[in-house]
């Protein structure tokens, strides 16, 4: 009967592990996609030949 307890434990402690890995790796993906549009942004707002009106 204890082993069935330990090895519950076990099942619940793993399950638990995967779970918060697919959810730092979903927050990763969520901030990477974050930076790549604010780089783009960033770029885009940069151009030579564009002037920007708040700056003046």
């Amino acid at each position: 009967m204890g082993m069935w307890i330990e090895m519950g434990i076990f099942v619940l402690v793993l399950v638990f592990g995967l779970w918060q890995i697919q959810d730092v790796k979903k927050e990763r993906r969520k901030r990477e996609a974050l930076k790549q549009a604010e780089a783009a942004k960033n770029q885009t707002a940069h151009t030579p030949g564009v002037t920007d009106q708040a700056a003046d």
